[in-house]
């Protein structure tokens, strides 16, 4: 049996659905983002219940309806590509995407801004302004560098959308003493 999990961005929350879902004794096959398949082919109402409550209360939540199942695996590819991959971003996102998920993007695209109340274009961006925010805070990357990772034309492409989202340029964000950073899942 497989069910589908909204917020799980990380390696950690991976854990914490396989932990609690151990705990309730539903022996979990695989677990990945988004997503946990279980060995038991019979569970209870009362299991589903209660391992529901559990991972409500680690801050995740069971997704049920085939529409909003959809806008989270797009929401988790997004994430995935922006935050995990080790290579620099150069996306077909609209591409990849319909691939990645078969359906046809602008069938994609409108579900997600119905549901969402804003654009794929729009979440990308916050997910890449957010990990810019990330490479700024280790001070590693220059920000020709840090452009170039996620895929950017320019360095004034990335400060002028960086500014317009978060209302300062790269450079004032990385000589603030305490940055505020977003929870990814939060975006």
């Amino acid at each position: 049996m497989k069910l589908f999990i909204k917020n799980m961005v990380c390696p950690r929350c991976i854990a914490a659905v396989r932990d609690e879902a151990e705990k309730l004794g539903l022996k979990p096959v695989k677990v990945s983002l988004g997503d946990i398949e279980l060995n038991n082919t019979q569970i209870t109402p009362e299991q589903l219940a209660k391992f529901e409550n559990a991972i409500r209360q680690a801050g995740f939540e069971l997704i049920d309806e085939k529409k909003n199942l959809l806008v989270e695996k797009v929401k988790t590819l997004i994430r995935q590509t922006i935050h995990h991959s080790k290579k620099p971003l150069r996306v077909n996102w609209s591409g990849m995407i319909a691939d990645e998920l078969h359906y046809e993007y602008n069938y994609i695209s409108n579900l997600f801004s119905a549901i969402e109340g804003n654009t794929i274009e729009q979440y990308i961006i916050r997910q890449k302004v957010e990990k810019v925010k990330e490479l700024l805070a280790y001070d590693e990357l220059s920000l020709s560098e840090i452009a170039w990772e996620l895929g950017y034309s320019s360095n004034a492409y990335l400060t002028n959308q960086f500014k317009k989202v978060i209302g300062m340029t790269p450079g004032e964000y990385r000589k603030k003493q305490n940055p505020n950073r977003n929870a990814i899942d939060n975006l």
